[in-house]
């Protein structure tokens, strides 16, 4: 079965962060991404979102047009920053790798969601 593992944090926070903390972080991460791929437990590497300063968002607009701003939808603290795809036995299996995941620190949070089965 299939997890979508979404990763959140707080921009500001890793924006501020010093280089040689964020170093030590992706080669943590690169580290997980070793120890779960071989193991079976990664069906997608997923993405790395861009800051949300590069996003737009599309609205319904007036007269069945659209409507596009810049940012995001929401004006939050704690934004997604990316996703991996789990392969797992259930969603407790899916909770043990997520649990494992080394960006949870300071106000980080990892969803994990079951995905459909559209097959």
């Amino acid at each position: 079965m299939k997890f979508a593992m979404l990763l959140s944090g707080n921009e500001a926070e890793f924006n501020q962060a010093p280089r040689e903390e964020l170093d030590a972080r992706l080669k943590e991460i690169f580290a997980w991404f070793e120890k779960w791929g071989p193991a079976g437990k990664i069906a997608d590497p997923g993405i790395h979102l861009q800051p949300t300063s590069t996003a737009k968002t599309v609205r319904p607009g007036p007269d069945g047009g659209t409507v596009v701003t810049d940012g995001p939808y929401l004006e939050l603290k704690e934004v997604i920053g990316g996703f991996v795809v789990l392969e797992a036995e259930d969603i407790e299996d899916a909770l043990s790798v997520a649990r494992t995941w080394p960006g949870l620190r300071g106000s980080a949070s990892v969803e994990v969601r079951p995905l459909f089965d559209h097959s």
